[in-house]
């Protein structure tokens, strides 16, 4: 039988590509959807009884689609193993069709009970221990809003007190983006089946999936690898990326052979975010960093982290102009400021650009401010430019809202590289990377907890990813590492500290083992 795997697979795929790959193993290995829905029933049941052991009492919510099939075959599989179960229609049976037609057929020859969806309460009159509730509602097909009693159902399973497994996917989930079709099932476990749906993890894929389990249905690999078989939609990395990115340093190697990062950033009562970033930077691996930054917050930097060189912006412009060209990458942005201050500075950045390929990091308020002035990159080389906006912060530089970046996470950070070149991290739950050299491939990171979600997080990320490209690591490389390494050092500070409450800086004792991997 196929095994589970809490190791998910790195392919990712979309609705329709998940059709093809499933067309393709009927055509080579003789079998039918039927077969499928088989073999994925039985491994929910497996994961009933490994998972929830005393379960006595299983509520299975059906649709009509092979979604549903799934479900009628689980429910003859459990209540042939003695557990009572109860499986709850939302489509007439005489409007069932193919094959789960006879999945029904199983169940109902196998003594399952019965029964149309009605408004009352589900689970709230059983012991929450020993009732589980499977979802087989809605499937991948899903392309426009939850609503009538596929609603209600949902309403009604989420309001029960019962642990809730999703079959392939949480209903009312988008698979392709992770976006919530007005409304969808809060499952404590998604088993995803053939292949992995990249929706599941981004967007509000992961607060709706609960734990992420995989199977391929004993779907041989040479069908995902053959030359008819669709390339996958998206990638995804965690920190195992790294290993093959980041080799050992030569023992003959000097602070220069590690790069130079120069920090930009730092406007009056915004200190904290260019000195972590400069220390994010120096953390991981640089051989040289330097802040710019406002003379005021001088001491601090060098209080916090002496290693720095830290020069005031208040001397002569001169005095940071020959250092920029000099660099080996430029992160511009944290605590930049939207003001006089924080435009000069972006400005002495791009035009020392104008004379050099320095790779250049914009972050925060450096995206901010190009947002409104893009005519300041016209004319410039931007492959070597990479942009890290949060969602708000991509949705001004597409001109859109940030609800309907959210709409499809895929989609926006493809159109930002069309748009403004060089290389891209939307950041957010999964995130996602892409660069102008390569539209069509998209990297999805699932690393990374809820803890993240507070403020300097972002300044530590661009200081990573400076410090890699500094060291030598292509843009599209560094954008990985940096936030595969970035959300494996706060899921180990959240473990160590808990996730709330947890701070930015709190990720420094980690960096050092995650830049150096094994």
């Amino acid at each position: 039988m196929s095994k589970l795997s809490s190791e998910l697979p790195t392919r990712l795929y979309s609705a329709d590509q998940i059709g093809s790959l499933e067309n393709i193993v009927f055509e080579e290995l003789g079998i039918n959807s039927y077969d499928l829905m088989s073999l994925a029933g039985a491994l929910v049941f497996k994961t009933i009884k490994r998972r929830y052991p005393h379960t006595s009492k299983l509520i299975v919510f059906v649709g009509s689609g092979n979604n549903a099939g799934d479900g009628y075959v689980v429910a003859a599989i459990a209540n042939l193993n003695g557990i009572d179960t109860e499986v709850i229609q939302l489509c007439e049976e005489q409007n069932l069709k193919g094959e789960t037609r006879k999945a029904f057929e199983y169940a109902s020859s196998s003594g399952v009970s019965m029964s149309p969806f009605t408004d009352k309460p589900v689970g709230q009159n059983f012991n929450g221990r020993e009732t589980l509730i499977v979802d087989a509602i809605i499937g991948t097909g899903l392309n426009r809003p939850i609503a009538g009693r596929y609603q209600k159902a949902i309403k009604a399973v989420n309001s029960s007190n019962c642990p809730i497994i999703s079959v392939d996917l949480p209903s009312g989930l988008n698979s392709d983006t992770g976006c919530v079709m007005g409304i969808a099932v809060m499952a404590d476990i998604t088993l995803t089946f053939v292949g992995l749906k990249q929706g599941l993890l981004t967007g509000d894929g992961k607060d709706y999936s609960g734990e992420v389990v995989f199977a391929n249905l004993d779907i041989p690999d040479f069908i995902y690898k053959s030359k008819g078989s669709p390339q996958p939609s998206s990638n995804r990395i965690d920190i195992g990326y790294v290993k093959g990115h980041l080799g050992p340093r030569k023992k003959s190697s000097h602070k220069g052979d590690h790069g130079h990062v120069v920090v930009l950033g730092g406007d009056l009562g915004l200190g904290g975010a260019g000195i972590m970033a400069a220390e994010a930077a120096k953390r991981s691996g640089a051989g040289l960093v330097t802040l710019i930054t406002r003379n005021e917050h001088r001491a601090a930097a060098l209080v916090r982290c002496p290693e720095l060189m830290v020069i005031g912006t208040e001397g002569k412009k001169t005095e940071f102009a020959g250092l920029l060209e000099k660099a080996s990458s430029i992160v511009v942005g944290p605590g930049l400021g939207t003001a006089d201050w924080g435009k000069s500075l972006l400005l002495s950045v791009l035009e020392s650009n104008q004379v050099s390929d320095t790779p250049v990091l914009f972050d925060a308020d450096a995206i901010t401010i190009l947002s409104d002035r893009k005519n300041l990159l016209d004319n410039m080389e931007t492959s070597y430019f990479v942009f890290t906006p949060h969602p708000g912060e991509a949705a001004k530089l597409l001109g859109i809202s940030k609800e309907h970046v959210q709409l499809n996470r895929f989609r926006a950070v493809r159109e930002l590289v069309n748009l403004w070149g060089g290389a891209c991290l939307l950041k957010g739950s999964g995130s996602l990377t892409c660069s102008a050299d390569a539209p069509d491939t998209i990297y999805l990171c699932s690393e990374g907890n809820a803890g993240m979600a507070s403020g300097g997080m972002g300044d530590v990320l661009s200081g990573i990813i400076a410090s890699l490209i500094a060291q030598g690591l292509k843009t599209t490389e560094a954008l990985n590492c940096g936030i595969c390494i970035h959300g494996e050092a706060g899921d180990l500070a959240s473990q160590a500290c808990g996730e709330r409450g947890l701070r930015a800086t709190d990720l420094f004792p980690f960096l050092g083992e995650l830049v150096n991997p094994r």
